[in-house]
């Protein structure tokens, strides 16, 4: 491979000069790609008065910043930003393309794809190299791209052998956040941005954004509920216990298409990936989905009436019994402990 060809590249998706967590989760995981290939880290960076931003990036290990700094910039748009990165994945021809699975990046990383005719993967859980033997035919360094599939029911890797580009939207939260302790001496390579007529065929009129209410990355404790939950007002007694110790309140899929709780508050593969200091799984038998959503906890307190449920594999502290005799007994523990 040339020099090039080992590069992993990360595009940095920012919003009034703040960056998103996936992005800079990404960062993180390209890292360690890049050191796996013997390649170099650059982030790829679009917007409008950018360079603290850009600076920002060394602290997460990239050795370059590909900055296209313009005015008309300043707010994400599918024509010049999807142009600008195709140009240069054209140019360049990294060997790893990566973007959040966010609104912006699942617009934007199939048009790159589809323009540089480069393999994309969409939603991975995980990323790693390897090499791989396909149809009787040596693959050297290959991205495996992870991710479920037919609902979640399994687990697939996928590969792009025929593709010298390869690209991934990630998640956010399957990935950990690790800044460096001494930030990268890098640089920052201005991009020239030329306007086209063909940049103003859609415009945007009005831009409306609401902060969402729920935060489960951030959240130190978290009580969530299963399907053995039973109904929506057994979950009822969750949001009690979770105000009471400064928790937010979680659930599973089933839970989710059970009606019990909202599709924002579900952890696991087809949900949020959490790591918090507590998670109490109430109810939860424990199937591998959810496992990979939040087995990174600190600690994991388990409630379950199955003493043979999966989830009792991974928790450091088991309860069995009956969870609405057991969440009251300790909603009523804890208004003693904190009288």
């Amino acid at each position: 491979m040339n020099d090039d060809t080992r590069q992993v590249w990360v595009f940095v998706e920012q919003r009034e000069g703040t960056p998103a967590e996936v992005s800079l989760e990404l960062l993180s995981k390209g890292r360690k790609l890049a050191e796996s290939l013997q390649g170099e880290l650059k982030a790829v960076l679009i917007g409008h008065d950018m360079q603290a931003l850009a600076t920002e990036m060394f602290r997460y290990g990239a050795s370059e910043v590909l900055l296209a700094d313009h005015p008309d910039l300043k707010h994400y748009n599918t024509l010049p930003y999807s142009r600008i990165l195709s140009e240069l994945v054209d140019q360049h021809r990294p060997r790893i393309v990566l973007f959040g699975g966010t609104f912006v990046g699942r617009d934007l990383a199939p048009r790159v794809a589809s323009h540089t005719l480069s393999g994309l993967t969409a939603d991975c859980t995980d990323l790693q190299i390897s090499d791989v033997t396909y149809l009787r035919k040596d693959y050297s360094q290959l991205l495996l791209q992870i991710r479920p599939a037919f609902g979640g029911n399994i687990i697939a890797t996928i590969i792009c052998p025929d593709s010298p580009v390869q690209m991934a939207t990630v998640r956010e939260g399957v990935m950990e956040k690790i800044p460096l302790a001494d930030p990268v001496d890098g640089r920052i390579t201005p991009l020239t941005y030329t306007p086209d007529t063909c940049d103003e065929l859609v415009r945007v009129i009005a831009r409306h954004h609401e902060e969402t209410k729920v935060d489960l990355k951030a959240a130190p404790i978290i009580v969530s509920g299963g399907y053995g939950m039973g109904n929506w007002q057994n979950f009822q007694v969750l949001y009690e216990l979770a105000h009471l110790i400064g928790g937010e309140v979680a659930g599973t899929r089933a839970a989710v298409d059970a009606g019990f709780i909202d599709h924002v508050r579900q952890v696991g593969q087809t949900g949020v990936t959490v790591r918090p200091k507590l998670y109490i799984a109430c109810g939860i038998s424990g199937a591998i989905q959810h496992r990979a959503g939040m087995q990174d906890a600190n600690k994991i307190i388990a409630i379950n009436s199955d003493p043979d449920a999966p989830i009792f594999s991974i928790c450091h502290y088991r309860i069995v019994g009956d969870v609405m005799e057991v969440i009251p007994m300790l909603i009523d523990a804890y208004k003693h402990k904190l009288k």
